[in-house]
């Protein structure tokens, strides 16, 4: 048996607010996907400006980024990912499946793309809708 040795990557967005999400899953954790990763997700809401909020990994801040014009890119304080919505339910997810043994990648990855398709709004608000976030966003007027 050969083993397929490929990663999966997930990167998503959610608004802690409404419960909207978008992930999009790649190969590699670098510039060139993440770069991919934020032109698929805003022409996917092309009228909305998005404030995304990252931590500080090299790939998020390469110069070689091209940011589309409706995203702002929001860095969090170092070493701090429990100010991060997203960062909350991908612990959410890891726990569906912490106690799951997949035998190659693609069940690895049928498994989570089951997982991302049974959160509704509901979960994601509820996992993401933190007090102090949502305070800020109604300063903010979004």
């Amino acid at each position: 048996m050969q083993w397929d040795f490929t990663y999966l990557w997930l990167y998503g967005a959610v608004e802690p607010l409404t419960g909207c999400s978008f992930f999009y899953e790649f190969t590699h954790l670098d510039t060139v996907c993440f770069q991919k990763f934020l032109e698929l997700f805003a022409s996917e809401y092309p009228e909305d400006l998005h404030i995304v909020q990252l931590d500080n990994g090299g790939f998020h801040n390469s110069l070689n980024l091209s940011i589309p014009e409706n995203v702002i890119l929001l860095f969090q304080p170092a070493y701090s990912p429990e100010v991060n919505p997203i960062e909350r339910l991908w612990g959410y997810v890891k726990e569906q499946l912490k106690w799951l043994r997949f035998d190659c990648i693609e069940e690895l990855r049928e498994a989570v793309q089951k997982e991302l398709t049974k959160l509704t709004s509901q979960v994601i608000t509820s996992l993401t809708g933190w007090e102090f976030i949502l305070d800020a966003l109604s300063v903010a007027g979004l």
